[in-house]
């Protein structure tokens, strides 16, 4: 049996939570939720890298507008934005190893880019994980450890050399002949239509 797809995911990132809300619905396949740093990704400056704010508006009004066109609720803006998404990463890494890492990200996504509420704020996170039956304390013993540190970075890492350069992006038939990176929220109405 092949490996499933691979869905790379930073929760700092806009595009990523765009992909989050579809990417179940699209692979009819079972697809593995991997956390990573955007920041340290070849291509990881471009959460932030706007020349002027009429450019970062021209930005956030495109993923509002693309929010809309996918029937999401309007988009709440974090400030700042993009956060820093250390801790909230760190606990879905946490999430991942012990199995929650999807309800986890979904909640985090849907607090920082639906409620409009700082990821880079303890007590965020641990709403998050709280939706998803996950304890407040544990969260933040796991997220504070070594292992779920170097897990991270390790994920990332090896992403980087997969050829992973952004978020969001999704690693296709791992493994086969055929594995290829796919990058942007957009990949997936390709994945649709095929």
């Amino acid at each position: 049996m092949a490996a499933p797809a691979v869905f790379y995911f930073d929760l700092a990132s806009p595009l990523a939570y765009l992909a989050a809300e579809r990417i179940l619905h699209v692979f009819s396949t079972p697809i593995q939720w991997e956390p990573v740093l955007a920041a340290e990704l070849p291509g990881g400056h471009a959460l932030s890298a706007f020349r002027c704010e009429r450019e970062e508006a021209v930005a956030r009004t495109e993923v509002e507008r693309r929010a809309a066109a996918l029937g999401l609720q309007p988009l709440r803006w974090p400030q700042p934005c993009p956060c820093d998404s250390a801790l909230a990463m760190r606990a879905a890494t946490y999430a991942k190893s012990i199995g929650r890492v999807v309800p986890f990200a979904q909640a985090a996504f849907r607090q920082a880019f639906a409620g409009g509420h700082d990821l880079g704020r303890e007590e965020v996170v641990l709403i998050a994980a709280a939706a998803c039956e996950m304890h407040p304390a544990a969260v933040l013993q796991g997220a504070a450890t070594r292992a779920v540190r170097e897990r991270l970075a390790d994920a990332t890492a090896r992403a980087a050399r997969l050829g992973v350069s952004e978020v969001p992006a999704v690693l296709a038939d791992p493994g086969s002949a055929g594995e290829r990176v796919l990058l942007g929220e957009e990949v997936l109405d390709l994945v649709v239509a095929a």
